[in-house]
């Protein structure tokens, strides 16, 4: 899953408002239950390190796809939802943004009591992870954001974001316990983060001769300069564009929603009753929980699941959005009786997507598509920050197109 890279994040202002941000953490448990009944809970720990899924993660969840909030967005809502249930997960996430992060070490402590891990240990990883990257790793970012989450199995990632005044710009830096054998030499799991040209990297693998220890090791010079980073660069526009979309990958999931194809579909029969939009954002969700590592490289095709908190690529389809939260739900819970038929069928729509993109040939109408989403944005309730979505000009809105939240 760990991966090396780069990629922009825009600094971006703004909160998430209550109306999305309780949607969030409401789809965001049945998705965490999910990938851990499938891939265990260190396999969930393991997606966290990957800074292409986490990103998609984000997004699907209806997060700006390119924004820096994406990072303190997702550890907030993780945070929220699965500490209460720790111990039935048997996951942990600690830290924050700002003055919350420098309680890692506490909370740490605390979880070693629960677990019976060595909380010193943790404690040492947390401090170690956040003086490589804002001592040792000098490349203009200072660290704002550091979350530590770890399994009751002893496996842990880091998810750090450091943010660059000048530049406007921030940067993610992600850790894997299991890819981690020394802190300095080349720890990490992945860096998201532009290519800044010439930086001062004291954990490269090749400045190993340069260092003493962790505690002096800001007072060396490395041996050798980092001059590039394989990369996933986050554009600088804002709107989503064709360019930034696997076109192929997100055509194959409107052509299988449609109406008339899922009929076709023995395998969809446990999902009748769902509309092709809530189809849609559904594929993407199981994609997200089932999906292999190369399929996160265009994160922007996720937002087609539930839109963006300012419209972008369009409103956010509340009504769409607690479909698939009910219908997550749903299968989930009755999977923990034994009864995993549901969460199977949501796990085949990944399967049925992919097979179809073999042979399906995009029609490369993206702003068609962009357009139809926008017009029809007020049928499914929806919303952005800017407020509900109008139906265009010509049509008459149904009162129950409002929500009345």
């Amino acid at each position: 899953m760990a991966r090396s890279g780069t990629a922009d994040l825009t600094l971006h202002g703004g909160h998430v408002p209550p109306w999305l941000l309780n949607r969030m953490k409401s789809l965001s448990l049945p998705m965490v239950e999910a990938i851990v009944q499938e891939h265990g809970k260190d396999g969930f720990i393991e997606r966290m390190a990957n800074p292409f899924w986490f990103q998609s993660f984000g997004t699907v969840i209806g997060m700006d796809w390119d924004s820096s909030g994406v990072t303190t967005t997702v550890m907030n809502v993780l945070k929220q939802v699965i500490n209460p249930v720790s111990k039935q997960l048997g996951l942990y996430v600690c830290g924050g943004k700002g003055k919350q992060s420098l309680r890692t070490p506490q909370e740490l402590q605390q979880v070693g009591m629960k677990t019976g891990l060595d909380g010193n240990h943790l404690a040492h990883c947390s401090k170690l992870s956040a003086k490589v990257d804002n001592t040792a790793l000098q490349d203009g970012f200072q660290l704002y954001i550091h979350n530590f989450l770890v399994s009751d199995t002893g496996a842990w990632a880091v998810v750090q974001q450091g943010m660059n005044h000048k530049s406007g710009k921030a940067r993610r830096y992600h850790w894997h316990s299991g890819k981690v054998t020394s802190f300095v030499k080349e720890p990490h799991a992945a860096i998201c983060g532009e290519n800044q040209g010439k930086i001062l990297n004291l954990v490269h693998g090749d400045a190993q001769m340069t260092q003493n220890s962790i505690l002096d090791i800001s007072k060396e010079h490395p041996d050798k300069i980092i001059k590039e980073f394989q990369h996933l660069i986050i554009p600088n526009h804002h709107n989503i564009r064709a360019s930034d979309v696997d076109f192929k990958r997100l055509g194959s999931i409107l052509w299988l929603a449609q109406e008339n194809e899922t009929e076709q579909f023995e395998e969809l029969l446990l999902l009748k009753g769902l509309g092709p939009r809530t189809l849609q954002s559904l594929t993407l969700v199981s994609e997200v929980i089932h999906g292999a590592p190369s399929r996160f490289s265009d994160p922007a095709r996720f937002a087609f699941a539930h839109g963006g908190k300012d419209a972008t690529p369009f409103p956010v389809p509340t009504k769409v959005y607690d479909e698939t939260i009910t219908t997550m739900r749903t299968a989930v819970e009755h999977a923990k009786i034994g009864r995993s038929d549901k969460l199977k069928a949501i796990k085949k729509l990944t399967a049925m997507a992919q097979h179809a993109e073999k042979n399906f040939v995009p029609n490369q109408n993206f702003d068609t598509l962009v357009r139809k989403e926008n017009e029809e944005s007020y049928r499914y309730g929806g919303r952005s920050v800017f407020g509900h979505a109008k139906p265009p000009k010509g049509k008459q809105l149904n009162l129950f197109d409002l929500e009345g939240e």
